[in-house]
């Protein structure tokens, strides 16, 4: 499923920001529907690296976390927000980076909520009778875990993280590892668009693999007249 676009900082946005980052300061903002699951969550843009070397440039504190993001996947965060934490906040996950499609998640299972009390027919009223003592709170089970396979650039690579800890930067993997982790699990449509992808990029290496061969059939032929006119 393709994420509705959304508008990230602009020109005007980033130069802010990168005086504000030179003056030691750290700019809030808001990450975009872009960033995923921390859409709507208020960070600190806290340095800046090469635009050149990777999309994701700008790195930001999230909690206890600091992930780089591109400009797409954050706003500059309105005056006033983030003053005000809520009564009761519940710790959002980091999301994984944004990534072309096509894109799987593994997500590992979590234990359902127990199911709602059903009310007992009316009976007779009858003395109440002293309550044992409640049970205690069941603990809180591990975050949990991402996997993550993404496709861009004529790359595949592979990141995962746990609740808001990142266990592994995206990393580059073959082609023929990403089919077989797709293989793995049986999602409608995953496998054909990641054979198609593969189907493309094989008849793109097929097309160079042929120019290559004729521009050596053409270097060969002079080669040949240079030797016939000695």
């Amino acid at each position: 499923m393709v994420a509705a676009v959304v508008p990230g900082l602009s020109e005007q946005d980033l130069v802010v920001i990168r005086d504000a980052v030179a003056a030691g300061r750290r700019p809030r903002v808001v990450f975009t529907e872009a960033a995923g699951q921390m859409a709507g969550q208020l960070g600190q843009v806290v340095r800046l690296t090469d635009p050149a070397e990777s999309e994701d440039w700008l790195v930001v504190r999230f909690g206890r976390d600091e992930l780089p993001f591109s400009p797409g996947d954050l706003q500059v965060a309105p005056k006033g927000a983030g003053r005000r934490a809520p009564a009761v906040a519940a710790p959002e996950p980091d999301p994984e980076p944004a990534r072309p499609e096509p894109e799987f998640v593994i997500d590992k299972p979590v234990r359902p909520s127990p199911a709602p009390a059903v009310a007992a027919p009316a009976a007779p009223v009858v003395p109440a009778a002293r309550k044992g003592p409640g049970k205690p709170a069941r603990p809180k089970g591990p975050a949990g875990l991402t996997v993550t396979l993404a496709y861009a650039d004529g790359e595949w690579t592979v990141a995962a993280q746990q609740g808001a800890k990142a266990l592994a930067r995206p990393y580059v993997v073959r082609p023929a590892e990403a089919l077989r982790m797709v293989a793995l699990v049986d999602v409608p449509g995953v496998r054909e668009a990641v054979e198609q992808i593969l189907a493309a990029e094989r008849a793109q290496a097929e097309q160079q693999a042929q120019r290559l061969r004729e521009q050596l059939a053409e270097v060969e032929a002079r080669l040949a007249e240079l030797r016939d006119a000695e």
